[in-house]
């Protein structure tokens, strides 16, 4: 298995070799032609493609792979001056000789209405982000993967079909929306549910800013409509009520740090086995920026149950090794990124180290390191 990673690891080397080609050669190569192609910018051509390559070793299991994480293709195209229309689909690029294999689900896929900056309108399949990473885009992420707080407290399905608004009044943003709970591949119906999401946010300074973020959900698991992964599933997690205070600040001109604090009430529903305990999490996330290309990162998560219960979920290929839940779940993670051509071209590396208290009331504790590189494009 070492083995199979070393030469996974090597085939990362070769990439990032010919991408340090291309920053070397950046005179004679114009990012900003390529990504202003006729495609992309007047057909409103949109999409990404993301690999990773990890390793992670925890006391009695390791597991390595490399696989292509998401491949994303659409298009975002604005009709008039303030109408917006986008669609884009998830598609599995091992499965690329079946279309039943190859076609994943809708992602975004809405009407858009935006008659100001201070009051744009989304009907349809949306992002309905909260938390820290919950909120972040995975083209916008500045870590490989999103952390422990979402994704124990965030609704990981992240596209769900309802109506939102939101916008900017002067140093005040704000989003407000009601979704139906369903994870269906396609349109999601509201026989599963529903849940509510309002943010609150406001500029602070002129590099600086915080959110509140409330949700409040409602799901029906009575429901007979299957989640885009095929199972009879309502496609929020197990939370009642969901409560996350973000936080974002330059402290300088490369000095930044992220933070977030969150906690949810659970869902108890014994007619379907649900039995959710209470959660808190929060992350600090502080980074250095050497210059436009170059950046360090330094994490800390953690994540624990408020009424005792193995509830939390290890980070996401730590519980691969074991994927049994935890009473508390820890993550300290050291990354390093390169921006080709900011966040549209970059290279994420992160070692990090998970750790977990009682997994499944066995008394045994999780403890193990891992490794990441990671390729992102996005157009």
């Amino acid at each position: 298995m070492r083995k199979n990673f070393t030469l996974k690891l090597a085939a990362c080397a070769v990439l990032a070799c010919v991408a340090a080609g291309a920053e070397v050669l950046a005179d004679s190569i114009n990012y900003d032609k390529i990504w202003n192609a006729p495609i992309v910018k007047k057909l409103g051509f949109t999409g990404r493609l993301q690999g990773d390559a990890h390793h992670f070793d925890g006391e009695d299991k390791s597991n390595d792979d490399l696989a292509w994480r998401r491949f994303r293709v659409g298009f975002k195209k604005s009709v008039e001056s303030d109408v917006v229309l986008h669609s884009e689909m998830d598609l599995n690029i091992d499965g690329i000789n079946n279309w039943d294999d190859f076609y994943l689900r809708l992602t975004d896929t809405y009407v858009g209405w935006n008659p100001s900056s201070e009051t744009k309108f989304k009907f349809g399949k949306q992002s309905a982000g909260f938390t820290l990473d919950g909120s972040t885009s995975s083209k916008s992420l500045i870590v490989p993967e999103r952390n422990i707080v979402a994704g124990n407290l965030w609704f990981g399905t992240e596209y769900f079909t309802g109506a939102s608004v939101g916008g900017v009044i002067d140093v005040w943003s704000y989003k407000a929306g009601v979704f139906s709970s369903s994870g269906e591949a396609e349109f999601g119906h509201f026989d599963a549910g529903y849940f509510g999401l309002f943010s609150i946010g406001q500029a602070v300074g002129e590099d600086g800013s915080w959110r509140l973020d409330y949700v409040y959900n409602d799901p029906d698991y009575s429901t007979d409509h299957r989640n885009f992964k095929g199972r009879l599933d309502v496609g929020t997690a197990d939370h009642e009520h969901v409560l996350a205070f973000v936080y974002k600040q330059m402290i300088n001109e490369s000095l930044g740090i992220w933070a977030d604090i969150a906690t949810s009430k659970g869902v108890v529903d014994s007619a379907f086995g649900v039995d959710q305990s209470d959660l808190f999490g929060f992350s600090i996330k502080p980074f250095y920026n050497f210059s436009d290309k170059l950046q360090l990162v330094v994490e800390y998560a953690s994540v624990t149950s408020l009424d005792d219960e193995r509830d939390v979920k290890l980070a996401r290929y730590a519980a691969k090794n074991d994927a049994a839940k935890v009473e508390t779940a820890h993550n300290f993670l050291l990354g390093f990124n390169w921006y080709l051509y900011d966040h549209k071209l970059k290279w994420h590396n992160a070692v990090e180290y998970n750790y977990g208290d009682n997994q499944s009331g066995s008394g045994d504790d999780y403890s193990g390191y891992g490794l990441t590189s990671a390729f992102r494009i996005s157009w």
